[in-house]
């Protein structure tokens, strides 16, 4: 195959920017609402027990219907479904710009989940139908580019808009990026062929749905205490609707997933990289929030910065692996960007204390988004090569799924892990100086108690680390940081092994 042949055309590209823009509400969307909570939170008289769900609503309504809309775009039309998701996310943040209270940006943060839904795997699966199969890894490579170039940027200009204008500025960002993509939609992108008769599984997708509702919503809870009703009820109803799905599944012509997908290895270790790689990424953002603001006492700004230096290298990067992608085969490019997560991770472990130097967390930062967006652009074109004619969507929302539960389970097993490798450090200091369990154990309480309620929010107050006298909690908090780190950079290396044991060596043929 020659760089030529490789290489999109300019319609190509049309269609590949009107993809990445529509895919990439669905993260810039949340992500600048969670970033502006408090001041949302404070305009609005928002009650603290509803801070999470307000901030964590869309993406409770993405992970539970997320399968049923790639179903339903191969059965209405791909392009028909993602243009009225832009429709919907643009009038339901439209709106919320004139929210009133607290009840309204509620329910239109639900219909703007419901609007983003038709956006995490649609876009994929318009790539897949929408370019020819050699062309493919390229465009998978600039639509992710396109992606961490504006998730990069987005999120430092809402900051510096609401400092400016006032936190009803962010829901203008969106409708911005979904004009723009609608219109490149409705001009470049054509609508593949329907495939007619197929029915709709709602009990599939309904049972599909419920799982990851309460899985998600267990995980959230989990943050808070493992053993509590609030935790154990929903993660228990999680695996026993599973397990009602894959009965109804295997007594259904055509079920909501076709369970006959984890038969292939490649398509197996491709979920598991997407679930790795989200959960990584989902917990890098709990360890430099609570890494940041507790021990290096930087500020929720300068936190956020780090995630901006070398986005141009990455997005180059992420393109120049799609066209590895198609030259080789996405298994190398797999390896390589889950073993680069490893060594973020490992990085971590090995660096981190009170006196870390800023300049080390920004290559870390940026080794971690590297690895996952070069591993993100193999998973997607492993996962779109499975997939039979008139079943893009459902198979591009197979990986969304397995995405959007990892990224659910990343704050929470850091967050765990972090607390139980905190409790032992503090624990030996406490008895190498002499003091009682107890007393140790009063210092940091009020530590606990700063845990935040909101998923992926949860951060130690800094100023009671300097109260808790008698104790280094600041030393304490970065060794057990360092075993978190170390522990979870097994993941990334256990799945390397599979792809490198399971996936192909060579570029299968072109479908």
């Amino acid at each position: 195959m020659s760089s030529t042949e490789s290489r999109p055309d300019s319609t190509t590209l049309r269609i590949v920017l009107a993809l990445a823009l529509a895919f990439t509400v669905t993260v810039v969307d949340p992500l600048v609402l969670s970033l502006n909570l408090p001041e949302v939170s404070r305009a609005l008289h928002v009650p603290p027990q509803a801070v999470g769900l307000l901030g964590g609503a869309a993406t409770l309504v993405m992970a539970a219907s997320v399968l049923a809309a790639g179903r339903l775009g191969d059965s209405v039309g791909l392009k028909r479904l993602l243009m009225l998701g832009l429709v919907v996310v643009t009038v339901a943040d439209l709106l919320s710009v004139f929210s009133p209270g607290y009840g309204f940006l509620l329910a239109m943060r639900c219909v703007a989940g419901l609007g983003m839904t038709a956006l995490l795997a649609v876009p994929l699966a318009l790539l897949k139908v929408s370019t020819a199969p050699e062309r493919r890894p390229v465009a998978i490579g600039c639509l992710m580019a396109v992606d961490v170039i504006l998730c990069g940027v987005i999120p430092a200009f809402a900051g510096w808009a609401v400092a400016a204008v006032g936190w009803r500025f962010l829901f203008l960002i969106a409708p911005l990026l979904c004009v723009a993509s609608l219109w490149l939609t409705a001009r470049y992108v054509p609508e593949p062929p329907v495939q007619r008769g197929r029915r709709l599984d709602v009990v599939g997708v309904t049972l599909i749905g419920v799982t990851l509702l309460a899985l998600v919503v267990g995980l959230a809870a989990a943050q808070n205490g493992v053993l509590r009703p609030e935790t154990l009820v929903p993660l228990g109803v999680s695996p026993s609707v599973a397990v009602l799905f894959v009965l109804h599944a295997r007594r259904t012509p055509q079920p909501a997933l076709d369970l006959a997908l984890f038969r292939s290895a490649p398509f197996s270790v491709a979920l598991a990289a997407t679930f790795t790689l989200n959960l990584l990424i989902g917990g890098l953002g709990i360890v430099l929030g609570q890494f940041g603001s507790v021990v290096l006492s930087l500020s929720p700004e300068s936190i956020g910065l780090l995630y901006l230096p070398g986005t141009l290298l990455i997005a180059g990067a992420v393109i120049l692996a799609g066209g590895l992608i198609g030259r080789y085969s996405p298994r190398p490019v797999m390896i390589t960007g889950l073993l680069v997560m490893a060594t973020s991770g490992l990085l971590m472990a090995g660096t981190a204390g009170p006196a870390m130097a800023v300049w080390l967390l920004v290559p870390i930062t940026w080794m971690c988004t590297l690895g996952s967006v070069v591993t993100s652009a193999s998973v997607s074109e492993t996962v779109l090569s499975e997939a039979a004619p008139g079943q893009s969507g459902t198979v591009a929302s197979v990986q969304m799924a397995f995405a959007m539960t990892g990224a659910a389970f990343g704050p929470t097993v850091y967050v765990l892990l972090l607390d139980y490798f905190f409790r032992r450090q503090w624990l030996v200091d406490a008895k190498s100086r002499g003091l009682s369990v107890a007393r140790a154990g009063r210092a940091v309480d009020a530590v606990r108690s700063g845990l935040a309620q909101s998923p992926g929010s949860t951060v130690y107050d800094p100023n009671l680390l300097r109260q808790a006298s008698g104790l280094d909690l600041g030393l304490d908090f970065a060794n057990g940081l360092r075993l978190t780190m170390l522990t979870v950079s097994v993941l990334p290396l256990g799945v390397a092994v599979l792809a490198f044991l399971l996936m192909s060596r060579h570029r299968e043929p072109t479908d």
